[in-house]
């Protein structure tokens, strides 16, 4: 009775081990897959009244301490995504992207949207400097501005009040040093910032504002796109 009690207590484990084993090797095989999915999941109801609050938030503006974007970083974030303040929306036809802006550069929100990269930026004042992941997946964070966006493209913002309009008129790579990218200026611009495919530097999208208009009064093609889901999808 005693060997057959030892026989099934070890089938027990040994069911138990390769249970764990297959699961471990699942998630190994299925990491990008994973990852794509949590990402794509975090999709914020961003309104004019939850953007002016967080606008008015502390947040963490440190790009320097921002991590690569790994499984563990985007579970993380995925878990603390009430940690993240959206302040409004982004949206280039052309790219296909369509993202919520955040405040600040912390791991957890530019795990999972744009993140704005000074304390006292606003939309269609002087740069408007943005942050974003550029990862394999080419739907997915600011991963269409590597592939698909160029000089002439259309780049929308909104902070659920009004719609500010911009059109790309620098492409170029950088230094990943060139943290003067993120300066105010004269000029109301936009910039937006992202690794380029080898993440040893950074691809630098800037545009001009050309127009400003009520979020009510922008074209209806253009509503829409701020209604519909976001582009991690």
């Amino acid at each position: 009775m005693k060997n057959k009690g030892r026989r099934q207590f070890s089938k027990w484990l040994y069911r138990i081990g390769l249970t764990l084993l297959v699961l471990i090797s699942l998630g190994l095989i299925f990491n990008q897959q994973i990852k794509n999915y949590m990402v794509s999941s975090y999709q914020p109801k961003v309104t004019a009244k939850t953007a002016a609050n967080n606008d008015r938030k502390k947040a963490n503006f440190n790009f320097k301490n921002a991590k690569s974007l790994n499984f563990s970083t985007v579970a993380k974030a995925r878990l603390n995504s009430q940690k993240i303040l959206p302040v409004g929306q982004i949206v280039v036809p052309k790219s296909k992207i369509h993202l919520p802006i955040a405040k600040g550069v912390a791991n957890t929100t530019l795990a999972l949207s744009a993140g704005t990269m000074r304390a006292d930026q606003r939309m269609g004042h002087g740069n408007y400097p943005l942050a974003g992941h550029h990862m394999v997946r080419k739907d997915i964070l600011f991963s269409p501005l590597y592939f698909k966006t160029r000089v002439g493209d259309t780049i929308y913002t909104t902070d659920m009040k009004k719609v500010y309009t911009f059109k790309v008129y620098r492409r170029e790579f950088i230094a990943a040093t060139r943290v003067d990218v993120v300066n105010q200026t004269k000029s109301n611009i936009i910039t937006l910032v992202t690794c380029d495919a080898t993440g040893a530097r950074r691809l630098l999208i800037r545009g001009r504002l050309t127009h400003t208009a009520k979020l009510s009064n922008t074209p209806v093609k253009v509503q829409k796109e701020f209604a519909a889901k976001f582009n991690n999808k």
